[in-house]
């Protein structure tokens, strides 16, 4: 774990009642080796080849695009949002229905928490700390599997891709697409603010660059930057950019201790 000198002044953190935790999902509460939420459906063996075939097809197109590091940034939003489009058009195009939806979110296997991820969860729910979770994934996904893991809490709130249907089909998501590099632009709800509203503190979860747009800075009093190292990105880029780093060895357990000296 490698930690920035000026970060370190602050550690362990005491006011906890003036806290909130703003978190990526994918492969930042999973771990670096899990399928993203977008996944569930074509490892599900739930759907036709043609689906897999299709969805595969705009994966290999457009995620070199998404991990570049030397693609204007307004163009790669602009492709993240046509390849997030045209996903969604795979759900409408194959009818697929909610309650396979509900099947394919029981395979936990294709998912996994990050090591003392779930304690670490827990921790924040026990000490009343409001957790929002801002993902790029399928929100559908991310609430079943943190029900299926035993940890949604009351004090989670999730900011995603939430699939809506129509007689029990998908005909689209609830607003507007949330993909890597728009999350600063994401309208949070008006009950979650009222439950961050007049905390000063935050801690910031992510493994991509792109996720530190999830908080601006500018609006709070201490903004603490954790993130876990994959190999989308350099060592260097990581450092560079995030006050904590998370290596391989590294977990939420650490993650815990170095926060909260628990």
């Amino acid at each position: 774990m490698i930690i920035n000198d000026y970060i370190k002044k602050f550690l362990p953190l005491q006011d906890l009642d003036n806290l909130f935790v703003v978190a990526d999902f994918d492969r930042t509460i999973t771990d670096g080796n899990s399928h993203t939420s977008w996944s569930v459906l074509s490892l599900s063996n739930l759907l036709p080849e043609s689906y897999i075939l299709e969805r595969k097809s705009l994966y290999d197109y457009y995620r070199p695009i998404e991990i570049s590091e030397n693609i204007d940034y307004s163009l790669k939003s602009q492709k993240m949002k046509e390849w997030f489009q045209k996903h969604i058009e795979l759900f409408v195009k194959y009818k697929i229905s909610e309650e396979i939806f509900d099947q394919a979110s029981m395979n936990i296997e294709i998912m996994k928490l990050r090591p003392y991820a779930k304690e670490f969860i827990k921790y924040l729910y026990d000490n009343h700390i409001p957790l929002l979770i801002i993902s790029a994934g399928i929100g559908n996904f991310i609430k079943s599997f943190l029900i299926n893991n035993n940890c949604y809490f009351d004090n989670i709130y999730i900011c995603s891709n939430n699939v809506i249907f129509e007689n029990g089909i998908a005909v689209g998501i609830e607003q507007n697409i949330i993909h890597s590099l728009n999350k600063n632009e994401i309208s949070i709800p008006i009950y979650i603010k009222e439950k961050i509203k007049n905390k000063n503190n935050v801690i910031l979860l992510g493994d991509q660059v792109s996720d530190l747009n999830m908080v601006n800075k500018d609006n709070y009093k201490l903004v603490i930057n954790v993130g876990f190292l994959t190999p989308d990105y350099s060592l260097n880029t990581m450092v560079s950019n995030f006050d904590i780093v998370c290596e391989d060895n590294d977990n939420y357990d650490k993650i815990q201790r170095l926060l909260f000296n628990n």
